[in-house]
């Protein structure tokens, strides 16, 4: 027996489930179907160690990209709280450091000057305004229908700063721009979140990455989600339901055939569901196996859809600690050092190195990672025994460790090699080893917890590890291809090239990160085909 649905949803992450709550705000039948027992994908919370009373964000930590317009439409109750430290970056084998006060520009200026970087700070304030100038024309723009390149240029009214941001690689014009190696290593970073990519990254792959890492909420401000990225998930999936939809969990979704009826199990149990539309909140790689298996039941698609590159480059580390590390520079109190982002060996030169590193197929010595203290901005993750003692989160996320590193044979090795680099990494900034401050879980265990790629590609299918899906695009249209964009689709930045189905999570065009974005713009571009308005 097959059903009828007018949109069926493959995948319960955030997008999807924004997708669903606009969808059935309009009036429609929407059923999501997700493959594990609980929705949210890649942005939930969890109890990562046994017995102990602390929901860490366990793949996504924090958010930048989610506008506010998506919260408002969707009357989401959600509190992203600001950080107020920018960044905390020691200087390797030395005692000092760099901290950037976002509420203090003379402490600012004089930490820049006690790393012989005096000269720098000007030009990191000249540098941050024109990725602000950028944001605010360009993050308005990614819930409506795509500009051309031209018409972003045009909008931007400035072209010596999207020579420098966008058609030239970002590496060289940070190297111009600053003259310390530390200073460059900071701003480059941002260009190497989820992407493997040289300093001198020529493909600009490199470029679209800090793109998106720049623009969010019009500043480039990345946010505490107060409760932790359950309670992003938690509020949009209360916002679908509330509208109407239906949300399937333990749904496997087995095939896709080219009426867009899509096969799924529950427990032993098969199902068919047929719908007007189907957007699908997985992978383009992902969706290419369920149309496979949708010619394969004899229903051709006749079309496969684009699968970009798609490799991560990350290893992602979580530690419940009883109390904040002390730091070599006894000077900086260290909730101000871990409450930004604390920068680990990420020199401009020692990225350069661990690209080089890893390209030959060696995990890079030492590893370049950044760490994000969730618990510093938002003690409510915590217990509120955790609380009084004093105990802290860190999310460790590691660059320029690529999956190629890995295989299916070799993933629980490289994993505890992974994490032992990673530990050492960040033992080498610290006065006091990591392992003596880690708390023990209710069997004993150490609390750190490590996902490599594979891991994430195992229990998420993100197709090589990628965060992203595949590598990123830029957040509009080529001018040559704007003729070709007749479909709201093609506009929105979701189509496929399957009659009727839609890429709604991070492989959509402006997907990525936690933002809701990619499902608002497939909802958008069902509506219009329907001739319908939100």
């Amino acid at each position: 027996m097959t059903t009828r649905r007018d949109v069926v949803i493959i995948g319960g992450g955030h997008n999807g489930l924004a997708a669903a709550a606009y969808l059935a705000r309009a009036g429609l039948d929407v059923e999501v179907l997700e493959r594990l027992d609980t929705v949210g994908g890649a942005a939930v919370s969890a109890e990562a160690f046994a017995g102990i009373d602390a929901r860490l964000s366990r793949y996504s930590y924090l958010v930048s990209l989610l506008p506010k317009r998506i919260i408002d439409d969707l009357g989401l109750s959600i509190r992203l709280a600001p950080r107020r430290y920018s960044s905390y970056t020691p200087v390797p084998g030395g005692e000092g450091g760099l901290l950037v006060d976002n509420h203090d520009s003379a402490a600012t200026d004089a930490s820049f000057a006690a790393i012989g970087a005096k000269y720098d700070a000007d030009a990191w304030r000249t540098f941050y305004d024109g990725t602000t100038r950028l944001a605010r024309t360009l993050f308005p723009t990614v819930t409506d229908p795509l500009l051309t390149r031209s018409e972003a240029r045009a909008a931007l009214g400035d072209d010596a700063l999207w020579d420098a941001l966008i058609e030239q690689p970002v590496g060289r014009t940070i190297e111009r721009t600053f003259a310390s190696d530390l200073v460059r290593g900071v701003a480059y970073t941002d260009a190497l979140i989820g992407t493997f990519a040289s300093n001198d990254d020529e493909t600009l792959a490199a470029n679209r990455c800090f793109l998106y890492h720049v623009i969010g909420g019009g500043t480039g401000d990345w946010n505490v989600p107060v409760g932790g990225m359950g309670a992003v998930t938690g509020e949009l999936a209360r916002a679908a339901r509330l509208a109407g939809a239906t949300l399937t969990t333990g749904a496997e979704v087995t095939a896709l055939d080219g009426d867009r009826v899509v096969s799924y199990r529950v427990g032993d149990a098969e199902h068919r569901v047929a719908a007007e539309r189907v957007l699908v909140n997985a992978s383009p790689r992902e969706l290419n196996r369920l149309l496979a298996a949708g010619d394969a039941n004899g229903a051709s698609t006749a079309s496969r859809v684009h699968e970009p590159a798609a490799e991560g480059a990350q290893v992602k580390v979580n530690l419940l600690l009883t109390r904040l590390p002390r730091l070599k520079d006894a000077s900086i109190d260290p909730a101000a050092a871990f409450g930004g982002t604390f920068h680990i060996n990420e020199l401009f030169s020692q990225l350069q190195s661990a690209y080089d590193q890893a390209s030959a197929g060696r995990v890079p010595d030492p590893v370049p990672a950044e760490i994000y203290c969730h618990s510093l901005t938002d003690p409510t993750i915590l217990g509120p025994d955790l609380q009084a003692a004093g105990a802290h989160t860190l999310t460790v996320f590691a660059l320029h460790t690529p999956d190629r590193l890995l295989s299916k044979d070799t993933n629980d090795r490289m994993r505890d090699q992974l994490q032992h680099s990673v530990i050492d990494s960040l033992n080498s900034v610290l006065a006091e080893p990591i392992e003596s401050l880690l708390m023990t879980d209710g069997n004993g265990n150490p609390c750190v917890e490590t996902k490599t790629t594979r891991d994430l590609e195992q229990s998420l299918r993100l197709p090589g590890g990628n965060i992203f899906h595949g590598d990123l695009a830029w957040p509009w249209l080529e001018d040559g291809d704007a003729a070709g964009a007749q479909t709201p689709a093609e506009r929105w930045g979701v189509a496929t090239g399957v009659d009727g189905v839609y890429l709604c999570g991070s492989g959509a065009r402006r997907g990525g990160a936690v933002s809701a974005i990619g499902g608002q713009n497939a909802a958008m571009a069902v509506l219009e085909e329907r001739g319908g308005a939100w």
